[in-house]
């Protein structure tokens, strides 16, 4: 008998039937003789609706509002698949993040899990139930419900995993498991049958949308075995874990592929600082602006100065939501910081190459830039780590940009694998 957490998005339970469908899913799961926890998102588009509706009633929402808003939709979702489960023989019951005992931060909107205290959890299970916790809230030390921001459903199934300590937390999604692009763009993606964490990481954390960036660090954390997959088909989907397959020998795992996938990004802005003076520490009080402001920097490039001026310019990118907030705080500081100009550009993408085999293989870059330059793609910044290499492009490039480099790298399927069976993934 095995502890299986799984995770559905709101594509997986957009209706009537699709939460029909999802039940008896889990009750195959656990009719197979499995002790079953499910995690489950708002039905479809139902959190963008109370995003809309609370728009139409301010423009400047109590952020501790908003939570207990947003929290109605997983709320609903997780009482009718309880009550699904049930027309199919089987028992459930559903509870809240607070029920679930998932405790967070104070931070309204985003918050970070701080611990799991799943007692009811284990009492269901120990019962024989299916225990249904509603994804993407938790509640904070003065017992108010919060939310974890986009994505946090995957988040609150991989903690409560490691909580659990389950032997594996499903994922599933509208496509079957994750894939050497977005097959959105490239419908000749490849699915990775196995991928390590880190990474995912590095996929997740530079556009990839399966999965949630928090989601993948607690696994890894914790040693969580993820398995993506669709709600929608039963094949296979993609492991994500560091343990090697029964049997491989380290010579096969050598010969895996050198590169798992390419990500994009179109959420990316880009803030250009002229004219600043080519001193000791003006970056360290630019970005001390910028660190107020709250905003994630992702690339940073600096000009070389010219002799006769005696200044430069830092260009940097950051998601498109902290762009506003972040010029403000620039223009605000200007008398400190001295530079000529500042100019924000959100018409940008930002494509990323991953693969751990990029270690050991020289003429990665080579090939990568090669296949931009064929393609008559323009490259404006660049950043690498040791698995990764990311370049931004103008923002009507990236598609074909992605295309070109998928193929340059032999990722492309010769038959089609990808199939997106509805709604987003998300």
């Amino acid at each position: 008998m095995a502890l299986v957490v799984q995770k559905f998005g709101g594509s997986s339970v957009a209706d009537a039937a699709s939460i029909q469908r999802v039940a008896r899913r889990i009750v195959e799961t656990k009719q197979a003789g499995n002790d079953v926890v499910v995690v489950v998102s708002a039905m479809g588009d139902t959190t963008d609706d109370l995003l809309d509706l609370a728009g139409q009633i301010t423009d400047d929402a109590p952020a501790r509002e908003m939570d207990i808003l947003l929290t109605a939709g997983e709320r609903i979702s997780m009482a009718l698949l309880a009550m699904a489960i049930h027309e199919l023989g089987v028992k459930a019951r559903s509870y809240t993040g607070q029920q679930a005992g998932l405790r967070t931060d104070t931070r309204y909107g985003k918050a970070s899990i701080v611990g799991v205290v799943p007692e009811r959890i284990h009492k269901a299970v120990d019962a024989g139930q299916v225990a249904i916790v509603a994804g993407f809230q938790g509640v904070n030390e003065h017992n108010d419900v919060t939310t974890l921001g986009r994505g946090g459903s995957d988040t609150t199934a991989v903690a409560l995993a490691a909580a659990l300590k389950a032997d594996v937390c499903e994922i599933y999604t509208d496509v079957d498991g994750l894939f050497t692009a977005d097959p959105r763009i490239v419908p000749a993606a490849r699915r990775v049958e196995r991928i390590t964490y880190e990474e995912t990481l590095e996929l997740a954390a530079h556009g990839a949308k399966i999965l949630h960036l928090r989601a993948v660090e607690f696994a890894r954390r914790y040693g969580v075995p993820l398995h993506v997959r669709s709600s929608f088909s039963n094949k296979e989907g993609t492991w994500v874990t560091d343990i090697p397959v029964d049997g491989q020998a380290e010579e096969e795992a050598m010969e895996d592929p050198i590169i798992s996938g390419v990500a994009h990004d179109r959420s990316q802005g880009k803030i250009t600082v002229v004219g600043v003076p080519d001193v000791p520490g003006i970056a360290a009080r630019l970005f001390e602006v910028v660190a107020g402001a709250e905003a994630n920097v992702d690339m940073i490039v600096q000009n070389i100065s010219t002799q006769r001026t005696g200044r430069t310019d830092i260009s940097f990118t950051l998601p498109e939501a902290d762009g506003r907030a972040t010029m403000r705080a620039i223009e605000e500081a200007a008398d400190t910081l001295q530079y000529t100009e500042v100019r924000y550009d959100d018409q940008i993408g930002k494509l990323s190459l991953v693969g751990a085999g990029m270690r050991s293989h020289p003429g990665v870059s080579a090939k990568l830039f090669g296949a931009l330059s064929k393609a008559g793609i323009n490259i404006e910044m660049i950043s690498t780590s040791e698995i990764r290499i990311s370049v931004v492009t103008r923002i009507e490039d990236l598609d074909a940009a992605v295309r070109a480099v998928h193929t340059a790298f032999d990722l492309d399927s010769e038959e089609s694998e990808a199939v997106v069976y509805g709604g987003t993934g998300r």
